[in-house]
């Protein structure tokens, strides 16, 4: 760990020129203004919550100087100076992000969708394709849990290793120049007691990869004092044995203070040349930052600070310590300093006010054509009295937002429900066309909208000759993969034995040995991280498949996955894309944690990523080659006990393709139709010819994806004909069966054709128990269709089927 000396005033300050310096100082005083600002902006109820990056202005400039096209931040919520250092905001867009301005044009970030401070830069053009990133600089989309920038920051600099080594992407010059970036990662000091932060410090020093984390360290974690958040209190301390030296490769790592104008410059000089030139991780704590406002809107920090530590922040506040610096050194006088001052925040209230003029305008716009059709349908409605109210409230509303409008809209066709047509068509064709524009302002691009999404995909057959032979079907996976490898240097795969074994199920032996390490690659035993490698490289242009060795280790990484990767198209308003395929396996197997099918969970937790459930391996090819050419990330689950099972190898076993959301028929029938997806395909197909011989037509539906589900109606279609349905899963009761049931229900409507309740069939409500027999008396066997499908039929015909219990 290295001190950060004080540079000595004879250095050839070339990047500290009195221009720059000047420039900072202005930078510094119109970030420290717009934090100042937007907190009474809340307290005036014109925003919902602030939190500001005030204190940390000085480092965050250093930071910025040494931040190159090409380069990637993943960081958080306090980084406002930092991008308005690198001419990545305005302060009229940080202002517009304050009050949720849902234009994508006035915050470029997230369109009103993320909370203050949450910073991203727009990687894609309007049509989802990708700009030219290594000509860029650029911000990953930020999330609020603390740490969880971390795994994506990891796989932001990895990407940048493969860049450099993989010889077969240095034609990719849109995304990289050679692997010359540097991932750039901020964090708060307490935020560092978190897990994910440990794992992808720990990951980043094995992979020896170039990405900067610099911690912002104040002190304290909202109101809790470092010494319970770190062992020593110091970040910097316990990480020492990170340190590199001459025989061992680990981190560089720096300590310097938040208000040493001239030392943060040199240790953020020095992190670059590191980082970019040796591709070398390192850490720059970053101590003696102050917090002036607190943490955030919600509290003041004088309720846990004494007044010894308030009053040694005011003395130790970067800006006085840089304008003490430069009068110093003479850089500049008390007047011009007081002028930039000035000068600061007369622009910063310039810029407030235009963002939210720019914002309550539109909204107030359409008050007054709300009210005023309010008002001209007044005397014609039969509750006159209480809609012309409802006008008068709507047009004295101070500072009103969009559902003061909608909500009182509603309100009147509530009231003027008896009322003729031709009293209420003109507000409900106004609302009917706000609905359209609020469904884009706020519900929008939860999935692709590109040319690329996997709906505009279309379906090819596997091919077979009479030479096709039958193999396991690992070996389809394996055919598939080697293909996918032959004619896409931007795909890799990686994951706990994916590499030197070719995973734990064969379906990349020999490819590592074939396309080298960088392609099919081994990862250390940390789920969360694996995540973060490849959602970070996805960024980045690159098509990474993570596997997560088993659906039941999914947990670990659930958050990265829930909170970063299937929310990113959603919060960037299509500015950003991710499409990382996550490879896993679960369903039928014996143990409790190796037979895992929580795909409720999953369902309700990833919405904005695919999840397909293929039923054998050569779907699940078929899915791979469809989501290569899409562009969403997607979790494909296989089947854990269908490796070793045959099945023929297709001809074109890189170009047939699964479209998904379009559930498969594998039997026709007609009493029943039985919907139900993965290894439970195969026991219903047992059960079928079981029934069969007790005289019971069943159809069977895989529904291959369950998000998307059966976007064509399938299912409904079936039930139109057999008037009776079964959703069968390995799930526990009420998960993803309940979610089948609502979609063709609810959403197909097929409740009208239904001669007899649907119903489900799922696992019991614990996971299985070991061995054989703990899968059997623990999850559907073929019996327990049978058995289920023969009652339902018994309560139809009694006489033809008789009960058999």
């Amino acid at each position: 760990m290295r001190e950060v000396a004080t540079l000595s005033k004879n250095r050839n300050p070339k990047a500290l020129n009195k221009e720059q310096l000047l420039n900072d100082y202005r930078i510094a005083q119109e970030s420290r203004q717009a934090s100042l600002m937007g907190r009474k902006e809340v307290f005036m109820g014109k925003a919902k919550f602030g939190i500001f990056g005030d204190g940390k202005e000085l480092a965050q400039l250093a930071m910025a100087r040494y931040f190159e096209k090409g380069d990637f931040r993943a960081g958080y919520y306090r980084d406002q100076t930092f991008m308005f250092a690198i001419d990545q905001l305005t302060v009229k867009e940080y202002f517009a992000q304050l009050y949720a301005h849902t234009d994508v044009e006035a915050d470029p970030a997230s369109a009103g969708r993320l909370m203050n401070g949450h910073f991203a830069t727009r990687s894609l053009n309007d049509d989802g394709t990708w700009k030219n990133l290594a000509e860029m600089k650029n911000s990953s989309a930020d999330i609020s849990p603390t740490a969880a920038q971390m795994p994506k920051l990891l796989g932001l600099a990895y990407a940048s290793k493969l860049f450099k080594e993989n010889k077969g992407l240095h034609d990719l010059t849109e995304f990289s120049n050679k692997g010359n970036e540097v991932a750039w990662g901020t964090i708060g000091n307490a935020s560092t007691s978190e897990g994910m932060f440990f794992e992808s410090i720990n990951a980043a020093g094995v992979l020896q990869v170039p990405m900067v984390v610099s911690v912002w360290d104040d002190g304290y974690g909202i109101s809790v004092p470092n010494e319970y958040h770190t062992t020593k209190g110091s970040i910097s301390e316990i990480l020492k044995g990170l340190q590199r030296n001459d025989d061992q490769k680990g981190y560089e790592i720096f300590v310097v203070k938040g208000w040493d104008y001239e030392s943060l410059d040199r240790a953020f000089e020095n992190a670059a040349r590191i980082a970019r030139e040796e591709h070398v991780p390192v850490l720059i704590h970053v101590v003696d930052v102050t917090q002036p406002q607190g943490h955030s809107t919600s509290g003041s920090h004088e309720r846990y600070k004494s007044a010894e530590r308030l009053e040694w922040e005011k003395n130790h506040d970067c800006l006085l310590k840089f304008r003490e610096f430069l009068l110093e050194r003479k850089i500049a006088t008390e007047e011009q300093l007081d002028l930039i001052d000035s000068e600061a925040k007369k622009f910063v209230k310039e810029q407030k006010d235009l963002a939210w003029k720019s914002f309550a305008d539109g909204i107030k716009n359409e008050l007054k054509e709300a009210v005023e059709l309010l008002t001209a349908m007044a005397p014609q409605s039969s509750n006159a009295t209480a809609v012309t109210q409802l006008a008068e409230d709507l047009k004295k509303t101070l500072n009103p937002i969009r559902k003061d409008v909608i909500s009182t809209v509603r309100r009147a066709l509530w009231l003027s429900r008896t009322d003729a047509e031709s009293v209420k068509a003109d507000l409900r064709a106004w609302y009917a066309h706000q609905q359209e524009l609020n469904k884009d302002r706020y519900n929008s691009h939860l999935y692709s909208e590109s040319i690329f999404s996997v709906e505009k995909i279309d379906a090819v057959a596997p091919k077979y000759t009479e030479e096709s032979p039958l193999v396991d079907g690992r070996e389809i996976l394996q055919a598939c993969f080697d293909d996918i490898l032959q004619r896409d240097p931007r795909f890799f795969a990686f994951g706990e034995d994916v590499g030197k074994i070719g995973d734990v199920n064969q379906a990349f032996a020999g490819l590592q040995a074939k396309y080298g390490e960088l392609r099919v690659t081994d990862t250390g035993i940390r789920e969360c991280t694996i995540i973060g490698q490849g959602l970070g490289a996805a960024l980045r242009g690159l098509r990474p498949m993570a596997e997560i060795q088993y659906l039941d280790y999914i947990y670990y990484a659930l958050m990265t996955l829930a909170d970063d990767v299937a929310s990113l198209q959603y919060r960037t308003k299509g500015g950003q894309k991710a499409p990382l395929i996550v490879r896993t396996r679960g369903h039928r197997l014996e143990g409790v944690w190796h037979a895992g099918s929580p795909i409720g969970m999953l369902l309700h937790s990833l919405r904005g990523m695919i999840i397909c459930v293929p039923r054998d391996m050569t779907q699940a090819a078929g899915m791979y080659n469809t989501l290569l050419e899409a562009d969403e990330p997607a979790l494909v689950i296989e089947c854990l006990n269908g490796y070793r099972l045959k099945e023929k190898m297709p001809s074109n076993i890189g170009q047939f393709k699964v479209q998904l959301g379009v559930p498969e028929v594998l039997k026709e029938g007609n009493d029943m139709t039985v919907v139900t997806y993965g290894s439970m395909c195969r026991i219903v197909m047992d059960a079928a010819q079981e029934l069969s011989e007790l005289g019971i037509d069943i159809e069977v539906i895989d529904a291959q994806t369950l998000l998307p589900f059966d976007t064509t109606g399938v299912v409904g279609k079936s039930i139109q004909k057999t008037n009776r349905v079964l959703f069968a899963d390995e799930d526990v009761p009420g998960g993803a069966s309940a979610y089948m049931m609502q979609q063709v229900i609810e959403d197909q409507k097929a409740y009208y054709h239904l001669d007899s309740e649907p119903a489900t069939l799922a696992a019991k409500a614990h996971r299985p128990a070991y061995s054989s027999d703990g899968d059997y008396f623990s999850k559907p066997s073929i019996e327990d269709v049978v058995e289920k499908i023969y009652s339902m039929m018994n309560e139809v015909d009694p006489v033809k089927f008789p009960s058999i219990d």
